[in-house]
């Protein structure tokens, strides 16, 4: 029995380990307690960190879910209004007695089309006369002009489109740049003759 006793005194003790496995020094009640309540402070504010993040997430979902097929749908607005134009410039359906009823029709389907955009939130960006701006327009082509202020859009070539406050599509513009000064030359060359 005295083997026993004397291997029971020999074994060295282990140093203890908390529960996430960190060893732990002989600390107080308190200190346990204080690093316990800090441990748990520090889960609770990962957890409302998270809860905020699902919430966003979800508000985006809700608010921007429909954000692709508006994007799809705003190539049927742009198609139908070809069309129109396309229609009332041709010749030979210019003779025709109907061709006024049937563009009375396509205006309807435009309006309405417009309309269920617009209660979605979906609206077209203002553009002629308005100062360029990269995040809402594109620009397609630099064109000449005395009367317009440099910067400033004189065409549109194809509309553009917000939901709410993102940007579905950007207009499609001509924007006013200063007259190069040899076609001005050239310009009061020809005026002169």
């Amino acid at each position: 029995m005295s083997e026993n006793n004397e291997k029971n005194t020999e074994k060295v003790e282990q140093p203890k380990k908390d529960i996430s496995g960190e060893k732990v020094e002989n600390l107080t009640i308190e200190q346990k307690l204080k690093e316990t309540e800090d441990k748990l402070l520090r889960s609770l504010a990962e957890l409302e960190n998270q809860r905020r993040r699902f919430e966003k997430e979800i508000k985006d979902a809700f608010e921007f879910g429909s954000f692709n097929f508006a994007k799809e749908n705003l190539a049927i607005l742009d198609n139908l209004q070809r069309a129109k134009e396309a229609i009332k410039n041709d010749e030979v359906l210019k003779s025709n007695k109907d061709l006024d009823k049937f563009l009375d029709n396509i205006s309807i389907i435009e309006r309405d089309l417009i309309s269920i955009f617009e209660k979605n939130r979906i609206r077209k960006i203002d553009t002629k006369g308005k100062k360029f701006d990269p995040n809402l327009h594109q620009a397609m082509t630099e064109i000449e002009d005395e009367k317009a202020e440099v910067g400033t859009i004189i065409q549109e070539i194809q509309s553009g489109y917000m939901l709410g406050e993102r940007l579905l599509r950007p207009a499609l513009v001509g924007v006013a740049k200063k007259k190069n000064s040899k076609n001005a030359a050239n310009d009061e060359k020809k005026e002169k003759k």
